[in-house]
């Protein structure tokens, strides 16, 4: 069996959890396959596998003798892999950290990932910034006779992606589309292109300092909401022990811990691009001592009412989808995590109308400000 025909035996019954699963939001589809077919015969060789969402490339590769080192940005597409290996009984059940997969390890985007790679397979990021500082470290650190195949779903492609390719590789092409996707082939690597990730920009106007990765949301910008919820700072209570709950590059947590020198602030996100940023940022404004970065699944991985204050910029959408369901379980665990008495402070597009769903999983929820698009409001941890 080939590693097309393991996907074709095994795909449907691939799952998400514990990232979010609706009948519409499915863990392995046609651009998955065609990455596989794309990449030719790998059996008994190495392969770098990045972006694979839920483990649908890098488990067909391994289950056919292929080593692979592989890359997933989100933590919850890691573990979903590592529980899907055990239900295609590749792997014994345990915690989805301690899971085990024969013949693939997970590395950090750095050059380790891709030293010495013939092969890397990319499912193509929509951000340009993710697909620049990942061909620069390809073309920077894999073997000179290393080909990058990329698929992506062609309604989120642009000719961009070609020209970003181009500044690393000599040589990209792109194959006729199958279906819905379509395939991007890099050889010829510019090793001295640099990468120049990650990418530094001063706020003045906020005293700030942000750091950020190919794929962190903003990059070095600052959202609007965010901002909006920045001019409550000073209005927020002074506690020692503060999360930042999906923290970005992490801008309220940098922000927060220079406004109140006596606090330590964990900032938290599942996505190792947000968490390596968030590391930047902190240092870059001198205050990494008194910011602990995790990568984590919101904040599971702390104990119950061990924190004071909770900062919350909720996303609504998951990769490509939007979803009404990422915010309430961000709002619950905000809420476990929360002592009594402790405060969540939530900025929101006001359309989405969290309110009730902030009294029903946190508590007594007032009104702090509101703006032509957002809203924010403070939650008191009953």
């Amino acid at each position: 069996m080939n590693a097309r025909e393991w996907f074709d035996a095994h795909a449907a019954r691939m799952r998400r959890r514990p990232d979010l699963e609706a009948h519409d939001l499915v863990a392995a589809d046609a651009s998955d396959r065609l990455l596989l077919d794309a990449a030719g015969d790998l059996s008994g060789d190495d392969a770098v596998v990045i972006g694979d969402r839920y483990g649908a490339v890098a488990l067909p590769l391994a289950a056919t003798g292929v080593r692979v080192r592989a890359h997933q940005d989100a933590l919850t597409g890691e573990r979903a892999a590592r529980l899907n290996a055990v239900d295609a009984g590749l792997s014994a059940p345990a915690d989805p950290d301690a899971i085990v997969v024969p013949g693939v390890t997970w590395h950090d985007l750095e050059p380790d990932l891709v030293r010495g790679a013939r092969r890397v397979l990319l499912q193509l990021p929509r951000s340009l910034d993710a697909l620049d500082e990942i061909a620069g470290l390809v073309a920077a650190h894999a073997d000179a006779a290393v080909t990058l195949v990329g698929v992506g779903r062609v309604k989120h492609m642009s000719h961009a992606m070609n020209d970003v390719l181009a500044r690393h590789f000599t040589a990209v092409t792109a194959d006729r589309g199958v279906g819905k996707s379509r395939v991007l082939r890099a050889a010829g690597p510019r090793p001295d292109t640099g990468s120049g990730w990650p990418r530094v920009l001063r706020h003045d106007d906020l005293g700030l300092t942000v750091c950020a990765r190919g794929a962190a949301f903003a990059g070095t910008s600052i959202d609007i909401g965010t901002r909006f919820l920045l001019g409550f700072l000073h209005d927020m209570p002074e506690v020692t022990d503060a999360v930042d709950l999906g923290c970005g590059t992490g801008v309220l947590a940098a922000s927060y811990a220079l406004a109140y020198p006596g606090a330590r602030v964990l900032a938290t996100d599942r996505s190792a691009a947000a968490v390596s940023s968030a590391r930047a940022t902190a240092a870059a404004n001198g205050v990494a001592d008194r910011v602990e970065v995790s990568r984590d699944d919101a904040v599971s991985s702390r104990p119950a009412a061990s924190a004071d204050l909770v900062l919350l910029n909720p996303p609504f959408h998951s990769e490509a989808a939007v979803t009404a369901q990422l915010a309430p379980r961000l709002f619950a665990d905000a809420a476990r995590v929360l002592r009594p008495g402790g405060q969540l402070w939530c900025v929101w597009n006001s359309h989405l109308g969290y309110r009730p769903q902030l009294e029903r999983l946190v508590g007594p929820t007032r009104q702090a400000g509101r703006n032509a698009k957002f809203t924010v409001t403070v939650s008191e941890r009953r």
